[in-house]
């Protein structure tokens, strides 16, 4: 839904605010602050409201938030005088007064150039068993199923990311492909009774609605990997009736024997794993996974991707025995599964930012999206590699195709953090700066995000934030200093020193 406002128009799914056909460029707070107001225009905004909303409950000045609400009003043309669209409640807050319409920001405009061959999307399957604990597994079905078809070279298939941003919410099919722009769409439940098992699915065509293909599917739950190649098989024989059953076989292997370890990981996966909490909750999750089945491929590579997770946000409690321990980890989960995308990209996504070893993390990008070439995250987590790397060229281009493959992935702000870093050391600042002041409004807790925007926004000059995103960093990781970045290598060796010099303009400590 986008809001009409007079002769403005505020797309959230886009960020854009338009006047007719002219986009109003806004910093993201101002967005941020302009979004919440309109979206809560019933009630009085205090101070605290915002600050919860688009600082994530920071510390900010009045000044900060006043200078906000002006440059709101500006972008949509309240001058305080004839046109008052955003109002001050003395002692109370803001209210935003104008009349507001929704609109169907989407209508008829597609979000992206459809793909030259059959492309669908996979939405979140509905848990139907009556239990709310049981919702991890419906989505671990649908997973897999993604990955199945994403293995299939002939067809276009969207990240599980950006699928599930449509869970729990009511949108029309046809807006769906639209925004995600796919042909096809498959929807579906999973009800899980006991031992007995049952999906279903269906298939529609996204421009039209129409219903293509339907099914259920019956077994006992130990038989739950042959019923999703059951789905699998008939989804990808109703698109694309070239593409072979042997291919279809061949794509779809069990990642484990054990259903109990199966379970544990995805309980892992369930996790937001970037608090500590939950990253330390994922990684017990998965080490169980491994004592249930001491060949599980894929749960050593999350748990060396996880152990690599501390250590990008400076929570290590033993660098070298842990990273030892997820180094092997990774080269163990290689081992096991080396025909396994996934597992190629996070242990590769692991060694690269844990110890360097590109010689055997490049290899093993190149072989995931070889094998997967619809992995949002071989492309996208592949290009902080590349970085490290320093083959900037190929971490845009990557960055851009994790982007398309999907739109709406939480941690797009790797994405975005991929772009902005390239732009960095190939000294262009303006692309830089606006990258990386995207992944800092994506994820305003990434730590690494505000060392490199805080070193191109010194260089380009603008120091006053500059030094806020500096001061952003050391309240994330207060021991973040010149030398400590300096060991960590964060970027290929030709370029630390440029980086770092201009973190230290913008206040980092020796």
């Amino acid at each position: 839904m986008a809001y009409r406002i007079g002769d403005y128009q505020l797309d959230p799914l886009r960020r854009e605010l338009r006047c007719g056909q002219t986009l109003r460029r806004l910093e993201p707070q101002v967005f941020d602050t302009l979004l919440f107001l309109v979206e809560n225009r019933a009630r009085v905004v205090s101070k605290d409201d915002l600050v919860a909303a688009v600082w994530n409950g920071r510390f900010v000045s009045d000044a900060t938030v006043e200078s906000r609400i002006k440059a709101a009003r500006r972008a949509v043309g309240d001058d305080g005088r004839s046109q008052k669209i955003i109002r001050t409640i003395p002692r109370r807050g803001f209210r935003f007064v104008a009349e507001v319409e929704g609109v169907d920001g989407n209508a008829g405009k597609p979000a992206f150039v459809l793909p030259d061959k059959p492309s669908i999307a996979v939405l979140p399957f509905q848990n139907m068993s009556g239990d709310a604990e049981q919702e991890y597994f419906a989505d671990g079905i649908t997973e897999d199923i993604i990955a199945a078809l994403s293995r299939i070279p002939t067809l276009f298939v969207i990240a599980r990311n950006s699928s599930f941003a449509f869970k729990g919410k009511v949108v029309d099919i046809r807006q769906i492909g639209r925004e995600l722009g796919v042909h096809y769409l498959l929807e579906g439940s999973v009800r899980k009774a006991g031992s007995r098992l049952r999906i279903t699915g269906q298939l529609v065509e996204a421009e039209t609605g129409s219903h293509l293909w339907g099914d259920r599917f019956d077994s006992v739950l130990e038989d739950v990997f042959d019923v999703q190649d059951r789905v699998t098989m008939a989804v990808a024989g109703a698109i694309e009736p070239s593409v072979t059953q042997a291919e279809i076989r061949r794509a779809n292997r069990k990642p484990t024997e054990n259903l109990q370890a199966y379970d544990w990981l995805w309980r892992g996966l369930g996790e937001l794993y970037y608090s500590r909490d939950r990253v330390d909750r994922a990684i017990g999750m998965a080490r169980h996974a491994i004592e249930l089945d001491p060949r599980y491929a894929q749960a050593y590579a999350y748990l060396a991707h996880w152990i690599m997770v501390r250590k990008v946000y400076g929570r290590m409690d033993d660098d070298a025995v842990e990273t030892a321990e997820a180094v092997r980890f990774a080269h163990l989960a290689v081992q096991l599964a080396p025909n396994d995308s996934l597992v190629l990209t996070f242990a590769a996504v692991a060694l690269g930012n844990l110890n360097r070893d590109l010689a055997n993390a490049l290899p093993w990008l190149d072989r995931a999206i070889a094998l997967n070439p619809n992995s949002a995250h071989a492309f996208g987590l592949g290009a902080i590699v590349r970085t490290i790397a320093g083959d900037y060229a190929t971490a845009i281009d990557h960055a851009d195709r994790a982007m398309r493959l999907s739109p709406f992935d939480p941690i797009s702000f790797v994405f975005s953090l991929a772009r902005g870093i390239s732009h960095l050391l190939q000294r262009q600042l303006p692309e830089t700066v606006a990258w990386l002041r995207k992944a800092a409004h994506q994820n305003p807790r990434h730590v690494p995000t505000f060392l490199y925007l805080g070193s191109a926004l010194a260089h380009a000059g603008q120091m006053e934030e500059a030094r806020v995103a500096i001061r952003r960093l050391l309240e994330l990781h207060p021991m973040s200093t010149v030398s400590w970045q300096r060991q960590r290598r964060p970027v290929h060796e030709d370029d630390i020193e440029y980086l770092l010099e201009g973190a230290r303009l913008a206040g980092l400590p020796e």
